[in-house]
């Protein structure tokens, strides 16, 4: 290298140290384009959305589009659900249930692998970053899962609902890190690429792991490849959604597109998480992309050569759970009315013996107990139907118990 360019590095390295030096609060991209321009000057960030003087009480950036992403897949999934044959109703639970578990997963799964000194007693100090999206998923299944096994319908298409909401929550969510600046890679002189405060401040003070990086260049925004390739993961799902072969396909897609993006991203990381020398988060992503790869070739051979297999919905227990949920608001209506009837009649001081007998049979005890006796004999027959030994029908994912 002559020396005429090493001066013009050493200047252009000077000149960005100043820049961001003296706008820490900036964000520049200063390769992209060849004039001046808003990126190349710098975007102004800060990680506090609202701060309200007196109480203390700021929210972040980090926390309020994960809140977003969250509230988008629910909607999302709540729209799906009686497509596959379950009760909103009955999943409200496993939802409600599976987010608690993901967000315990979430920062459990940092706290055991992070190597930055981060333990227990710091579990519930999220504001500066700290989850791992894989601790999410496993405790949201967990939990979420069991409560599904308990409501009698199948966790098979349940995940086939959230595997687009997982989707649109790390798109929205991961913009979050961007706030945070933080989950960005290796130098890069793509146009693309990003450098502030933050990040030269991360790079010099990991010099020792991060000995072939220069804190003054430009790093890999591996936050927004992960937000681009989930919103195309998403596009891939919601398109195919209605041509899957069985209960669980759509989860596995999830799993394989997500974990194939998600070990070539990691790859670029300067904040991975390690056991050893061996990137967590990538270890788990190429589980994940050959275990899903393996499971929709075997499941989809078992429906080809069945030809009997039976989604979810058309099961005698979901068609019974969703001719439940349909009649609600009209079963409520009635027993509003019939509330008012009683009321009527004591308050004028006539009979009411026959409208309390007609409330209790449609509303008592007894009724709620036929109601569930319902829901358990289209479980029996359905689980019938699958023994029979003159039906080559086999569940192949999930079966209800």
């Amino acid at each position: 290298m002559n020396m005429s360019v090493m001066a013009a590095l050493a200047e252009d390295t000077a000149a960005i140290k100043e820049k961001i030096t003296a706008e820490p609060n900036k964000v520049f991209f200063p390769n992209f384009g060849n004039t001046d321009n808003i990126l190349r000057e710098g975007i102004a960030i800060d990680r506090a959305v609202i701060k309200i003087p007196g109480i203390d009480f700021t929210i972040y950036w980090y926390g309020l589009l994960i809140g977003i992403g969250v509230l988008l897949a629910m909607i999302y999934g709540f729209k799906k659900m009686r497509s596959v044959g379950i009760d909103p109703d009955r999943a409200t639970d496993a939802i409600i249930g599976g987010i608690i578990g993901a967000l315990v997963g979430l920062r459990l799964y940092y706290v055991l692998f992070n190597n930055e000194g981060v333990t227990f007693k710091d579990f519930f100090n999220i504001r500066d970053g700290g989850l791992g999206i894989y601790g999410g998923l496993i405790g949201a299944i967990a939990v979420g899962g069991t409560i599904v096994k308990l409501k009698k319908f199948r966790l098979s298409a349940m995940l086939d609902v959230t595997a687009p909401g997982f989707l649109i929550g790390q798109c929205i969510g991961r913009w979050g890190n961007f706030f945070n600046q933080e989950c960005f890679g290796v130098n890069t002189d793509k146009p693309w690429g990003m450098i502030s405060h933050t990040t030269a401040n991360f790079v010099a003070a990991h010099a020792d792991k991060l000995a072939d990086m220069d804190p003054y260049k430009p790093v890999h925004p591996c936050f927004l490849y992960e937000s681009l390739w989930c919103l195309i993961g998403f596009l891939i799902v919601h398109l195919y959604f209605k041509h899957r072969k069985f209960d669980g396909e759509i989860f596995l897609i999830y799993t394989f597109w997500y974990g194939l993006g998600r070990f070539f991203i990691e790859g670029l990381r300067t904040d991975s998480l390690y056991i050893g020398q061996i990137r967590v988060s990538q270890l788990v992503a190429a589980v994940c992309v050959g275990v899903s790869l393996v499971l929709i070739i075997v499941f989809r051979g078992m429906v080809k050569r069945s030809g009997s297999y039976k989604f979810f919905y058309e099961t005698e227990v979901s068609k019974a759970q969703l001719e439940e949920y349909a009649a609600y608001d009209d079963m409520e209506k009635e027993k509003k009315a019939l509330k008012k009837k009683i009321s009527e009649a004591k308050h004028k001081g006539e009979s009411f013996a026959e409208l309390e007998k007609e409330y209790k049979e449609k509303f008592g005890k007894d009724a709620v107990k036929a109601r569930k006796e319902a829901i358990k004999a289209a479980v029996l027959k359905d689980k019938e139907t699958a023994d029979k030994p003159d039906d080559d029908y086999k569940s192949i994912v999930e079966e209800d118990e």
